[in-house]
């Protein structure tokens, strides 16, 4: 019964340190994030909107969504900054979804036409 007290007040402070630690390795995560946005980077917000910085200051930060269409936004809604693939990348992936697709489609029983 002595060691009931010591122990649930370890089993309420364990969770709430190793809670409070992943908090604070999130926000450095996001803090590095708004230090490393730079003009032209495609971003999206935590609305989902996907957009391309076009000027930076310190609290704010102006997207394009569409053309001739610029918004005004705080830094802190960049929710991570979109990595667009190249060409010939694109092409390797979708020539394999597509030949794994044919592949698919081959190993299918054709259906009998009566």
């Amino acid at each position: 019964m002595d060691l009931l007290f010591p122990l649930l007040i370890l089993a309420l402070l364990v969770p709430m340190f190793l809670g409070i630690r992943r908090q604070k390795k999130e926000m450095a995560k996001t803090a590095a994030l708004q230090d490393s946005l730079q003009i032209g980077d495609r971003v999206v917000t935590t609305a989902g909107l996907y957009g391309i910085i076009e000027e930076l200051e310190d609290d704010t930060v102006d997207l394009r969504i569409a053309p001739g269409v610029i918004t005004t936004w705080s830094r802190l809604v960049i929710r991570e900054v979109v990595v667009d693939i190249d060409d010939e990348e694109y092409e390797e992936l979708d020539g394999s979804e597509v030949s794994a697709q044919e592949q698919a489609e081959d190993s299918r029983p054709s259906p009998d036409k009566n």
